[in-house]
């Protein structure tokens, strides 16, 4: 099996097991307990806690354990709104977001009145600070913009944006289930008051993540009923998880940037094979300004779902986009946003690589997709149009158009 969906998620790293299992049958104690037995769940809460908020540059008692990113989306915008809503019902955000993001900014929309402004992006995926700017009103309580995009792997102008938030006075949310572990992140430098994370996501288990929230921000709690994560998000701690977080924590901070460069290399190596051997290939989101491990591209006249089948029966796990949005019969909303028609935002191929992946590894997918590419195209009527238009005009006319 060769693994490309690293951005679904990642497989454990056997550090990260070595330090949870235990947890799981020896120590057991509830962490509210007043025995010994408790006492060592709940240091081991304690140590997670603070390797987490090591990674982003935060207090410990900064940090909230949670059932994983999109409950920490839901968590940050929801309980904003409830404290906040008194001074105003605006919030600002992007068409790219998780929707996580989005889907939450619409209930709100719909069951609490809140007014979103939904920015635009440019063609690479990225937002202009300067229309956050031009977007803030006196009624704006919330910015919520991604450190980084989950589809096309575009890192984010978080701390210009964080920047123009508290000169306004406006609390500002990052999801940064993509970009915690992947890039460096400082949440006091980037003006950042309340960020997402995921475990699953950094080799650590899934079911766990995070919400920061900045001492100074009122949130409401999300669970009500016993004190756990200091009154703010009752029921007895998942130990097993949130250690599992920890470790994954500080094993992302302790290898991050070697990872990020070999990574790199590797995704540009991908990028550079595909691109000179399968034609009519166009890559979604930046050049360089991209996550490490991110490869998102349009292969004309073959649709994702067609390729993913394909690969599989080859043995190479990959998608077409979100998996969140796995199996949606809509064409992805961030390759929309970015300007790509719907027909051809459903031939995206998204490959988003781990620091095991190999060379040789990344030969052979170049190689069966080149294979998998061609037999859908000799099945395609529209590109054997396609190719006798192109060759009757003697133009090398733009496929994304057609």
């Amino acid at each position: 099996m060769i693994y490309l969906d690293n951005a679904a998620t990642t497989r454990m790293a056997d550090a990260v097991w070595e330090e949870m299992h235990p947890f799981f049958r020896e120590q057991y104690g509830n962490p509210s307990g007043m025995y010994r037995l408790a006492a060592k769940s709940k240091e081991a809460i304690a140590k997670a806690r603070s390797r987490a908020a090591s990674l982003i540059g935060s207090r410990a008692d900064e940090i909230y354990f949670t059932s994983g990113g999109t409950e920490s989306d839901n968590w940050a915008l929801k309980a904003v709104f409830a404290e906040y809503n008194s001074e105003g019902k605006h919030i600002i955000t992007t068409k790219i977001e998780h929707p996580a993001v989005l889907r939450t900014c619409a209930w709100l929309e719909k069951e609490h009145g809140a007014e979103v402004t939904y920015l635009d992006v440019d063609a690479e995926g990225r937002v202009d600070p300067e229309a956050v700017r031009q977007a803030i009103r006196p009624d704006t309580i919330l910015i919520s913009v991604m450190a980084a995009n989950n589809e096309i792997g575009t890192i984010e102008p978080v701390k210009e944006i964080g920047q123009i938030a508290k000169e306004k006075g406006i609390l500002f949310h990052t999801d940064a289930v993509q970009a915690f572990g992947q890039i460096p992140i400082d949440v006091d430098a980037m003006g950042i008051d309340l960020l997402s994370a995921s475990g699953h996501k950094v080799n650590g288990p899934k079911g766990v993540g995070i919400l920061y929230i900045r001492r100074s921000a009122k949130v409401s709690p999300l669970i009500h009923g016993g004190a756990q994560e200091r009154n703010r998000r009752a029921g007895t701690e998942n130990v097993p998880a949130i250690v599992g977080m920890g470790a994954a924590a500080a094993l992302a901070g302790s290898k991050m940037h070697a990872k990020a460069e070999k990574e790199t290399a590797a995704r540009n190596y991908l990028i550079r094979r595909i691109r000179e051997e399968i034609p009519y290939v166009k890559l979604n989101g930046p050049e360089e300004n991209r996550l490490p491990n991110n490869v998102n591209v349009c292969i004309a006249f073959a649709q994702s779902e067609s390729m993913l089948i394909m690969l599989d029966q080859k043995g190479i796990c990959a998608s077409g986009g979100s998996a969140c949005a796995t199996g949606s019969l809509e064409a992805s909303h961030v390759l929309r946003a970015i300007g790509i028609p719907e027909n051809h935002a459903r031939s995206a191929l998204r490959l988003t690589l781990s620091e095991e992946n190999t060379e040789a590894e990344l030969d052979s997918v170049v190689t069966e997709l080149k294979g998998i590419v061609e037999r859908l195209r000799k099945m395609s009527a529209k590109y054997e149009a396609f190719l006798a238009k192109e060759k009757s005009s003697n133009t090398s006319e733009s496929w994304i158009q057609v």
